[in-house]
């Protein structure tokens, strides 16, 4: 790209052209299966030594709906990378694509199924030293912290030892627009919604992506000033695409989780009141008995700052429950700026105590 002036830059990127690497961190496939692909990430080397130390296997848990990108955005912006550089070893559970075939996934095939089964397969993959059977830190970002409460509330005696939630919305009358959806459907009730969701087998990637740009329409309408300025600078160009990649492998939600959600958190805001039940299996959030961390920011177009620090007040079973307040944009809370110099080290020492 050296030698592209700013139009050029502009014209060579409207074109679809590409900046930099978008190449992953390596990582070895523990277990590969639909949604539910495990990843391990770091060297032989890096394993080994982990397993001799005190500090325990990080499971990364995705939102539905978002790639596992938002954990290794691209060098520099990936918590891959800086997990590995503070000795630990990341794993990585994709749940992958979501098609109208998948329109019978709910909550419960994720919190009694999927994330137990990539508990159990990362402690088989670690441990093999001294520290063994001690559990495993789980780390996720917005709705993925939702279902990591839910697996460990759901069952008490997993071996987790921690829980970290970084823009996870807890109380959905906290985020706009709900409340207004609420207050105009509750004339008619929850039905037209659901079954629309139904007919339509959840919420395809397309309305995904869509719905998240416009939540960031200031960055998009400030993109073509961005490239101009940074036109000589490849680094920042390089993030910027990281990010619009990003966008553009969002997966949908699966049918019977998004009328779930409009049901349960949305519309009975049992999320909020920290009781949940889906079909015939009550979840009871009090019975998240681990230290917790959260993370909030009032900039977040997404998850208001709000409904993330409702969590202080609704884990009253954890013997801990911290707060951080980084103040950046939803994505930027994992994978930006912010998160480097500030998320990302109180996730460091948080998990430090606990080792």
């Amino acid at each position: 790209m050296g030698g592209l002036d700013g139009v050029a830059t502009l014209l060579h990127l409207a074109r679809g052209g590409e900046i930099g690497e978008s190449g992953k961190s390596p990582h070895t496939v523990v277990v590969d299966a639909p949604h539910r692909q495990l990843r391990r990430y770091g060297t032989v080397e890096q394993l080994m030594s982990s397993r001799e130390s005190a500090q325990r296997p990080v499971l990364l848990v995705p939102p539905l709906a978002v790639s596992t990108d938002c954990y290794d955005l691209t060098p520099g912006l990936s918590l891959v990378e800086f997990l590995l550089s503070t000795g630990r070893v990341p794993y990585v559970l994709d749940f992958g694509e979501m098609t109208r075939e998948d329109r019978h996934l709910g909550f419960a095939d994720f919190f009694a199924d999927i994330v137990p089964g990539a508990i159990a397969a990362t402690l088989a993959d670690f441990d093999a030293g001294p520290s063994a059977g001690e559990g495993v830190d789980l780390l996720s970002w917005s709705l993925g912290g939702t279902i990591s409460f839910l697996t460990v509330a759901a069952d008490p005696g997993l071996p987790v030892r921690s829980i970290t939630a970084v823009g996870t919305p807890l109380d959905y009358d906290r985020v706009p627009p709900y409340p207004l959806a609420k207050a105009l459907m509750r004339p008619i009730g929850t039905k037209p919604v659901s079954l629309a969701l139904r007919v339509l087998g959840g919420v395809p990637a397309f309305f995904v992506r869509t719905a998240y740009r416009g939540t960031a329409w200031q960055r998009e309408l400030k993109k073509p000033g961005y490239i101009i300025r940074n036109a000589d600078d490849t680094e920042a160009l390089t993030r910027m695409k990281a990010i619009d990649r990003f966008q553009e492998t969002m997966p949908g939600y699966p049918g019977k989780a998004s009328e779930q959600m409009w049901e349960n958190f949305i519309m009975r805001g049992e999320l909020a009141r920290g009781v949940l039940r889906f079909d015939d299996v009550t979840v009871d959030l009090s019975k998240v008995a681990v230290p917790v961390q959260l993370f909030g920011s009032h900039r977040d177009a997404i998850v208001s700052w709000a409904a993330a620090h409702h969590g202080v007040d609704l884990f009253t079973g954890s013997p801990r429950v911290e707060f951080t307040t980084v103040e950046t944009s939803h994505l930027g809370l994992i994978a930006g700026s912010a998160a480097v110099e500030q998320t990302w080290p109180r996730i460091d020492e948080f998990l430090a105590g606990l080792d």
